[in-house]
């Protein structure tokens, strides 16, 4: 049987020899391929955590846990040692400001000055907030995750259980509009919690492989909540990119042999959606090739 991790790295591969090539809204430009999807089986306990280049999971997995929580402001995933989501605040503030500040400087203010991070460390209403607290034309708050857990547990033959972040109203307030936008649930007869992540863009290189273990990570928590069996993680992909400056990392990545992937379970059932920690979170057997660094565009 051929390994899951082929499809990631056809995938590379095409856009890599096929792509598309064109300068982007962050002026590095990209080559890109329109439409791809990749399936992964979670049935028995392997997960897509990619070994051709080292993947740092629990940072993943804490980004979907700060995603959980409703919260928009960078400070509680600094205090977590997360800094996937620095630079767009940081590029705002020195824009705004004219300081020439260090990423390292700026956040430190960030962890250590509730009124700077108030400020300077808010992404506006990004993806938790449009899960947690959707706002409805007539006012009223709608918390996506907890209507969709409810759905799951009560009426899991529904073709409606799904959430997302696309609100047209708010994009203009957000530090960077959702890629990662529908995530659509689906429940077999056989109780397998099915889950279909729909991307608008996505950066290969540095985003995919964590989108892939927030979305199983999201998928085991709310299969335990509902008494149900992770099944199966289906990926689809609008604009799949690689930026320029990636694409001698991707042909190195592309060139490694996929080992077996890890497993992941939970240790625990918790309360509620909102009682899992980051070490909740168990994963075994992962041994990948080394990291691949690059550069996120901003």
């Amino acid at each position: 049987m051929r390994h899951p991790e082929h499809q990631y790295l056809d995938l590379l591969g095409q856009v890599l020899d096929h792509g598309d090539e064109r300068i982007d809204r962050t002026g590095v430009g990209t080559r890109s391929v329109f439409g791809a999807m990749l399936r992964f089986d979670l049935s028995q306990g392997q997960v897509p955590i990619l070994t051709t280049k080292r993947v740092y999971w629990k940072t993943a997995v804490r980004e979907m846990l700060w995603f959980l929580t409703g919260n928009t402001n960078i400070q509680p995933l600094l205090r977590d040692n997360v800094r996937i989501w620095t630079d767009w605040p940081l590029a705002a503030y020195r824009r705004d400001t004219g300081e020439t500040i260090t990423q390292e400087a700026f956040e430190q203010r960030i962890v250590e000055d509730d009124a700077f991070a108030a400020r300077w460390g808010d992404l506006g209403p990004v993806y938790g907030k449009q899960w947690r607290r959707w706002l409805g034309s007539d006012g009223r708050e709608h918390d996506q995750i907890a209507d969709l857990v409810h759905a799951l547990r009560t009426n899991p033959a529904s073709r409606r259980m799904l959430f997302h972040g696309w609100n047209v109203g708010e994009l203009g307030q957000m530090a960077l509009p959702p890629c990662h936008m529908v995530y659509q649930y689906h429940v077999t007869s056989d109780g397998r919690l099915n889950c279909l992540l729909f991307q608008r863009s996505v950066d290969l290189l540095l985003g995919a492989p964590f989108n892939f273990v927030g979305a199983t990570a999201l998928q085991l928590m709310l299969a335990d909540q509902a008494d149900l069996r992770p099944g199966e993680l289906v990926w689809v992909a609008g604009d799949a990119h690689l930026y320029l400056n990636h694409l001698d990392q991707a042909r190195e990545q592309c060139g490694r042999e996929p080992r077996a992937l890890p497993t992941m379970r939970l240790a625990r059932r918790a309360a509620g959606i909102d009682g899992y920690a980051i070490g909740d979170f168990v994963v075994e057997g992962y041994a990948p090739h080394a990291a691949i660094r690059g550069e996120v565009a901003v």
